[in-house]
Protein backbone atom coordinates (compact mmCIF):
# COMPACT_ATOMS: atom_id res chain seq x y z
CA UNK A 1 0.00 0.00 0.00
CA UNK A 2 1.25 3.65 -1.22
CA UNK A 3 -0.26 5.36 1.78
CA UNK A 4 -1.75 4.31 5.44
CA UNK A 5 -3.78 6.69 7.72
CA UNK A 6 -3.88 6.30 11.36
CA UNK A 7 -6.63 7.49 13.82
CA UNK A 8 -5.40 9.80 16.05
CA UNK A 9 -6.60 9.40 19.93
CA UNK A 10 -9.29 11.25 20.93
CA UNK A 11 -8.71 14.50 22.96
CA UNK A 12 -11.11 14.65 24.70
CA UNK A 13 -11.31 11.07 26.16
CA UNK A 14 -12.89 10.83 29.80
CA UNK A 15 -11.51 9.74 32.82
CA UNK A 16 -12.32 6.49 33.08
CA UNK A 17 -10.83 5.98 29.96
CA UNK A 18 -7.23 5.72 32.17
CA UNK A 19 -9.03 4.23 35.30
CA UNK A 20 -10.17 1.88 33.99
CA UNK A 21 -9.29 -1.34 31.32
CA UNK A 22 -10.43 -2.31 28.11
CA UNK A 23 -12.35 -5.53 29.15
CA UNK A 24 -13.06 -5.62 24.94
CA UNK A 25 -9.33 -5.94 24.18
CA UNK A 26 -8.56 -8.81 21.78
CA UNK A 27 -5.57 -9.54 23.76
CA UNK A 28 -7.17 -10.51 26.54
CA UNK A 29 -9.17 -13.04 24.75
CA UNK A 30 -11.86 -10.56 23.88
CA UNK A 31 -13.71 -12.33 20.56
CA UNK A 32 -16.84 -12.04 18.18
CA UNK A 33 -18.91 -15.28 19.21
CA UNK A 34 -22.04 -14.46 17.01
CA UNK A 35 -23.14 -11.70 14.42
CA UNK A 36 -25.77 -11.29 12.16
CA UNK A 37 -23.94 -9.70 8.94
CA UNK A 38 -20.20 -9.02 8.69
CA UNK A 39 -19.76 -8.80 4.70
CA UNK A 40 -17.87 -5.57 4.26
CA UNK A 41 -15.56 -6.14 7.11
CA UNK A 42 -15.07 -8.75 9.84
CA UNK A 43 -16.61 -8.29 13.45
CA UNK A 44 -13.27 -9.40 15.32
CA UNK A 45 -11.40 -6.00 13.89
CA UNK A 46 -13.44 -3.65 16.55
CA UNK A 47 -11.48 -5.52 18.89
CA UNK A 48 -8.03 -4.46 18.13
CA UNK A 49 -6.66 -2.29 21.26
CA UNK A 50 -5.16 -0.53 18.23
CA UNK A 51 -5.88 2.77 16.90
CA UNK A 52 -7.88 2.35 13.59
CA UNK A 53 -6.26 2.57 10.07
CA UNK A 54 -6.99 3.60 6.50
CA UNK A 55 -5.71 2.50 3.12
CA UNK A 56 -7.02 4.46 0.42
CA UNK A 57 -6.02 1.96 -2.35
CA UNK A 58 -6.80 -1.54 -0.43
CA UNK A 59 -10.18 -3.35 -1.44
CA UNK A 60 -11.09 -7.08 -1.37
CA UNK A 61 -12.97 -9.56 -2.93
CA UNK A 62 -16.31 -7.90 -1.59
CA UNK A 63 -14.97 -4.28 -1.54
CA UNK A 64 -13.33 -1.37 0.02
CA UNK A 65 -11.58 -2.78 3.07
CA UNK A 66 -12.15 -1.02 6.32
CA UNK A 67 -10.55 -1.61 9.44
CA UNK A 68 -13.44 -2.39 11.75
CA UNK A 69 -16.91 -4.24 11.50
CA UNK A 70 -19.01 -3.20 8.48
CA UNK A 71 -22.59 -5.20 7.85
CA UNK A 72 -23.67 -4.94 3.84
CA UNK A 73 -26.87 -2.97 3.16
CA UNK A 74 -29.74 -4.02 4.64
CA UNK A 75 -32.89 -4.06 2.08
CA UNK A 76 -35.76 -5.13 4.46
CA UNK A 77 -36.99 -4.86 8.22
CA UNK A 78 -34.55 -5.48 11.78
CA UNK A 79 -31.22 -4.29 12.10
CA UNK A 80 -27.58 -5.79 12.77
CA UNK A 81 -26.09 -7.52 15.79
CA UNK A 82 -23.13 -9.10 17.15
CA UNK A 83 -21.91 -10.83 20.48
CA UNK A 84 -18.51 -10.16 21.85
CA UNK A 85 -17.45 -12.58 25.08
CA UNK A 86 -15.06 -11.07 26.71
CA UNK A 87 -11.62 -12.42 27.50
CA UNK A 88 -12.23 -11.86 31.46
CA UNK A 89 -15.33 -10.89 33.25
CA UNK A 90 -15.75 -7.59 35.01
CA UNK A 91 -18.09 -4.55 35.23
CA UNK A 92 -18.61 -2.32 33.26
CA UNK A 93 -18.02 1.83 34.14
CA UNK A 94 -17.79 3.42 30.36
CA UNK A 95 -18.08 2.67 26.83
CA UNK A 96 -16.27 4.02 23.58
CA UNK A 97 -17.86 3.66 20.10
CA UNK A 98 -15.15 4.81 17.48
CA UNK A 99 -16.37 5.25 13.85
CA UNK A 100 -12.90 6.15 12.64
CA UNK A 101 -13.21 6.33 8.63
CA UNK A 102 -16.55 5.34 8.07
CA UNK A 103 -18.23 7.93 6.49
CA UNK A 104 -21.13 7.11 4.35
CA UNK A 105 -21.17 4.24 5.51
CA UNK A 106 -21.03 4.55 9.71
CA UNK A 107 -23.77 2.75 11.98
CA UNK A 108 -26.01 5.69 12.72
CA UNK A 109 -26.66 4.41 16.07
CA UNK A 110 -26.27 1.84 18.35
CA UNK A 111 -27.48 0.35 21.69
CA UNK A 112 -26.08 -2.17 24.28
CA UNK A 113 -26.91 -5.05 26.42
CA UNK A 114 -25.04 -7.43 28.55
CA UNK A 115 -25.17 -10.91 30.44
CA UNK A 116 -23.44 -12.98 32.68
CA UNK A 117 -22.87 -16.64 30.58
CA UNK A 118 -21.02 -19.61 31.76
CA UNK A 119 -21.41 -20.55 28.05
CA UNK A 120 -19.17 -19.50 25.26
CA UNK A 121 -21.73 -18.73 23.26
CA UNK A 122 -25.21 -17.49 25.18
CA UNK A 123 -28.35 -19.59 24.07
CA UNK A 124 -32.13 -18.64 23.57
CA UNK A 125 -32.89 -18.04 26.81
CA UNK A 126 -30.33 -15.93 28.35
CA UNK A 127 -31.44 -12.98 29.98
CA UNK A 128 -30.24 -9.86 28.72
CA UNK A 129 -30.02 -6.63 30.35
CA UNK A 130 -30.11 -2.63 29.09
CA UNK A 131 -26.43 -1.53 29.30
CA UNK A 132 -26.79 1.65 27.22
CA UNK A 133 -29.85 2.43 25.22
CA UNK A 134 -30.04 3.30 21.64
CA UNK A 135 -27.78 6.48 21.27
CA UNK A 136 -27.01 8.66 17.82
CA UNK A 137 -23.43 7.83 16.21
CA UNK A 138 -21.17 10.51 13.99
CA UNK A 139 -19.46 9.16 11.35
CA UNK A 140 -15.45 9.56 11.57
CA UNK A 141 -15.66 10.33 15.25
CA UNK A 142 -14.86 8.82 18.84
CA UNK A 143 -17.80 8.58 21.27
CA UNK A 144 -17.93 8.17 24.72
CA UNK A 145 -21.06 6.95 26.97
CA UNK A 146 -20.37 6.66 30.86
CA UNK A 147 -22.28 3.71 32.40
CA UNK A 148 -23.20 2.90 36.15
CA UNK A 149 -23.54 -0.63 36.89
CA UNK A 150 -21.67 -3.23 39.30
CA UNK A 151 -23.13 -6.26 37.40
CA UNK A 152 -20.65 -8.50 37.00
CA UNK A 153 -20.68 -9.56 33.17
CA UNK A 154 -19.38 -11.82 30.17
CA UNK A 155 -21.06 -10.93 27.30
CA UNK A 156 -21.91 -7.75 25.07
CA UNK A 157 -24.21 -7.58 22.49
CA UNK A 158 -23.98 -4.40 19.98
CA UNK A 159 -26.49 -3.77 18.16
CA UNK A 160 -26.32 -0.94 15.45
CA UNK A 161 -29.36 0.48 13.51
CA UNK A 162 -30.29 -0.27 11.00
CA UNK A 163 -26.59 -1.45 9.13
CA UNK A 164 -23.42 0.14 8.62
CA UNK A 165 -19.84 -0.23 10.24
CA UNK A 166 -17.73 1.02 13.91
CA UNK A 167 -14.10 0.43 13.69
CA UNK A 168 -13.50 0.18 17.40
CA UNK A 169 -15.56 -0.71 20.53
CA UNK A 170 -13.88 -0.38 23.72
CA UNK A 171 -15.77 -1.81 27.34
CA UNK A 172 -13.57 0.07 29.85
CA UNK A 173 -14.53 -1.44 33.35
CA UNK A 174 -12.82 -3.62 36.57
CA UNK A 175 -11.62 -6.84 35.83
CA UNK A 176 -13.58 -9.91 38.40
CA UNK A 177 -10.64 -12.33 38.32
CA UNK A 178 -11.40 -15.85 39.90
CA UNK A 179 -8.21 -16.23 42.00
CA UNK A 180 -7.36 -19.05 44.01
CA UNK A 181 -5.84 -18.36 48.07
CA UNK A 182 -2.29 -18.10 48.06
CA UNK A 183 -1.92 -18.68 44.13
CA UNK A 184 1.25 -16.64 42.48
CA UNK A 185 0.06 -14.43 39.74
CA UNK A 186 1.34 -11.29 38.09
CA UNK A 187 -0.34 -8.17 40.32
CA UNK A 188 0.49 -5.79 37.19
CA UNK A 189 -1.30 -7.89 34.22
CA UNK A 190 -4.11 -6.33 32.43
CA UNK A 191 -6.41 -9.63 32.89
CA UNK A 192 -6.35 -8.74 37.28
CA UNK A 193 -6.91 -5.43 36.89
CA UNK A 194 -3.26 -3.75 36.74
CA UNK A 195 -3.38 -0.18 34.87
CA UNK A 196 -0.88 2.72 34.12
CA UNK A 197 -1.76 5.96 36.12
CA UNK A 198 1.00 8.04 35.13
CA UNK A 199 4.27 8.56 33.08
CA UNK A 200 6.27 11.07 31.68
CA UNK A 201 7.30 10.35 28.33
CA UNK A 202 5.60 7.96 25.68
CA UNK A 203 6.42 9.05 22.58
CA UNK A 204 6.64 6.04 20.70
CA UNK A 205 4.79 3.70 22.42
CA UNK A 206 2.09 2.97 25.64
CA UNK A 207 3.28 2.15 28.79
CA UNK A 208 -0.05 0.14 29.37
CA UNK A 209 1.16 -2.33 26.77
CA UNK A 210 3.44 -3.41 29.26
CA UNK A 211 1.01 -5.20 31.38
CA UNK A 212 -0.65 -7.21 28.38
CA UNK A 213 -0.49 -10.82 28.05
CA UNK A 214 2.49 -12.30 25.99
CA UNK A 215 5.04 -11.01 24.85
CA UNK A 216 5.33 -8.21 22.73
CA UNK A 217 4.95 -8.95 19.29
CA UNK A 218 6.91 -6.07 17.59
CA UNK A 219 9.07 -2.18 18.92
CA UNK A 220 5.74 -0.56 19.25
CA UNK A 221 4.13 -3.39 21.64
CA UNK A 222 5.87 -1.66 24.86
CA UNK A 223 6.56 1.23 25.87
CA UNK A 224 9.77 3.68 24.51
CA UNK A 225 10.33 6.99 25.28
CA UNK A 226 12.19 10.11 22.98
CA UNK A 227 15.82 10.02 22.97
CA UNK A 228 16.73 12.32 26.73
CA UNK A 229 18.86 15.05 26.23
CA UNK A 230 18.59 16.36 29.59
CA UNK A 231 19.58 14.44 33.12
CA UNK A 232 17.67 12.46 34.80
CA UNK A 233 15.59 9.63 33.67
CA UNK A 234 11.98 8.86 32.33
CA UNK A 235 9.35 6.29 34.73
CA UNK A 236 5.78 5.27 34.88
CA UNK A 237 3.48 4.18 37.66
CA UNK A 238 1.31 1.25 37.75
CA UNK A 239 -1.49 0.73 40.32
CA UNK A 240 -1.60 -3.21 40.91
CA UNK A 241 -4.63 -4.93 39.99
CA UNK A 242 -4.37 -6.82 43.17
CA UNK A 243 -3.13 -5.69 46.46
CA UNK A 244 0.17 -8.31 47.46
CA UNK A 245 3.73 -9.26 48.20
CA UNK A 246 6.19 -9.63 45.16
CA UNK A 247 8.40 -12.19 45.21
CA UNK A 248 9.65 -12.24 41.35
CA UNK A 249 9.68 -9.38 38.75
CA UNK A 250 10.26 -9.96 35.10
CA UNK A 251 11.35 -7.05 33.06
CA UNK A 252 11.64 -7.74 29.15
CA UNK A 253 13.05 -6.11 26.25
CA UNK A 254 11.68 -7.89 23.76
CA UNK A 255 12.68 -6.56 20.27
CA UNK A 256 14.37 -3.32 21.86
CA UNK A 257 18.13 -3.56 20.27
CA UNK A 258 19.43 -0.45 19.76
CA UNK A 259 17.35 1.55 22.06
CA UNK A 260 16.74 -0.54 25.01
CA UNK A 261 17.51 1.25 28.39
CA UNK A 262 21.18 1.09 30.51
CA UNK A 263 19.49 0.35 34.29
CA UNK A 264 15.61 -0.57 35.65
CA UNK A 265 14.79 0.34 39.19
CA UNK A 266 12.00 -0.41 41.09
CA UNK A 267 10.08 1.43 43.85
CA UNK A 268 7.21 1.23 45.63
CA UNK A 269 4.24 1.91 48.32
CA UNK A 270 0.97 0.76 49.88
CA UNK A 271 -1.39 3.73 49.19
CA UNK A 272 -4.67 3.00 51.49
CA UNK A 273 -6.63 6.38 49.69
CA UNK A 274 -4.77 6.58 46.07
CA UNK A 275 -5.38 10.00 43.99
CA UNK A 276 -4.21 9.58 40.73
CA UNK A 277 -2.94 13.02 40.68
CA UNK A 278 -1.16 13.16 43.66
CA UNK A 279 1.16 9.82 43.20
CA UNK A 280 3.37 11.52 40.88
CA UNK A 281 4.92 13.45 43.37
CA UNK A 282 4.44 11.13 45.92
CA UNK A 283 6.48 8.28 43.89
CA UNK A 284 9.40 10.17 43.94
CA UNK A 285 10.34 9.02 47.54
CA UNK A 286 9.01 5.26 47.37
CA UNK A 287 11.22 2.92 49.05
CA UNK A 288 13.01 0.98 46.40
CA UNK A 289 11.23 -2.47 45.76
CA UNK A 290 13.85 -3.32 43.25
CA UNK A 291 17.68 -1.66 42.97
CA UNK A 292 18.92 -0.38 39.84
CA UNK A 293 19.72 -3.27 37.52
CA UNK A 294 21.60 -3.31 34.43
CA UNK A 295 19.51 -4.94 30.70
CA UNK A 296 20.24 -6.11 27.90
CA UNK A 297 18.83 -6.41 24.28
CA UNK A 298 15.85 -8.38 23.38
CA UNK A 299 16.12 -10.19 26.18
CA UNK A 300 13.69 -11.57 29.19
CA UNK A 301 15.42 -10.67 33.15
CA UNK A 302 14.38 -12.22 36.33
CA UNK A 303 15.02 -10.55 39.28
CA UNK A 304 14.70 -12.64 42.54
CA UNK A 305 16.65 -10.56 45.03
CA UNK A 306 13.65 -7.67 45.71
CA UNK A 307 13.33 -6.10 48.94
CA UNK A 308 10.14 -6.77 51.33
CA UNK A 309 8.04 -4.24 51.46
CA UNK A 310 4.74 -6.02 52.63
CA UNK A 311 1.63 -5.42 50.83
CA UNK A 312 1.96 -3.23 47.93
CA UNK A 313 -0.63 -1.30 45.32
CA UNK A 314 1.55 0.77 43.48
CA UNK A 315 4.93 0.70 41.97
CA UNK A 316 6.54 3.21 40.22
CA UNK A 317 9.16 2.20 36.78
CA UNK A 318 12.41 3.91 36.22
CA UNK A 319 14.43 3.38 33.25
CA UNK A 320 17.92 4.93 32.95
CA UNK A 321 17.70 7.51 31.19
CA UNK A 322 15.53 6.58 28.73
CA UNK A 323 14.58 3.88 25.88
CA UNK A 324 12.07 0.94 25.41
CA UNK A 325 11.01 -2.01 27.28
CA UNK A 326 8.07 -4.50 26.21
CA UNK A 327 6.49 -6.13 29.37
CA UNK A 328 6.66 -5.72 33.23
CA UNK A 329 5.44 -8.87 35.20
CA UNK A 330 5.25 -8.52 39.14
CA UNK A 331 4.94 -12.19 40.33
CA UNK A 332 3.56 -12.72 44.10
CA UNK A 333 0.72 -13.39 45.97
CA UNK A 334 -2.71 -11.33 46.16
Amino acid sequence: MSQVIIAQASPNAPAFTQQFINLADHRLGSKVVAVSDDFFASADRMLNHLPAEFYPDKYDDNGKWMDGWESRRRRDAGHDWSIVKLGVKGCVKGIQIDTSFFTGNFAPAVSLEVCNSEQSLPDANTQWQALLPASALAGDSSQFFEVTTDQTITHIRVNIFPDGGIARLRVFGLPKADLNKGEKIDLVALVNGGRVVGFNDAHYGTPSNLLAPGKGVNMGDGWETRRRREPGNDWCIIALGQTGSVEEIEIATTHFKGNFPDKVSIQAANISDPNDLSLISQSMFWQELLTPQALSADHDHYFKQVNDLGSITHIRVNIFPDGGISRVRLWGKA
